[in-house]
């Protein structure tokens, strides 16, 4: 994943809805309209926030019947966590070589 990849995901994870809706879709599949069930938000709003995650690659949508449901893509969570968990291994290690040095002075 580009580094320009990986701001755009953070920002569009930077909205509390959006991690709603990314919460909600983790328990299944839904449309617009069921996702608007279950949040305080409207429809049109959660069909702005589905389109700002698709743009990402974090979800996709789905045709069954005649309606769009849509389901998290779990390979792109898994890239962005697996990018998080390198920059926090490496933070260890500094935090490690610095706890160190200062132990031995």
């Amino acid at each position: 994943m580009t580094m320009q990849a990986m701001v755009a995901v953070f920002a569009a994870l930077g909205d509390e809805t959006r991690w709603s809706i990314l919460a909600a879709l983790g328990e299944g599949d839904a449309s617009a309209s069921a996702l608007a069930g279950k949040l305080p938000v409207t429809r049109q709003a959660i069909a702005r926030h589905l389109v700002v995650l698709q743009g990402v690659g974090l979800v996709e949508p789905v045709k069954v019947g005649r309606e769009v449901q849509f389901r998290v893509v779990g390979s792109e969570l898994r890239s962005t966590a697996k990018h998080l968990d390198a920059v926090g291994v490496a933070w260890d290690r500094r935090l490690a070589a610095i706890k160190e040095i200062a132990e031995g002075l």
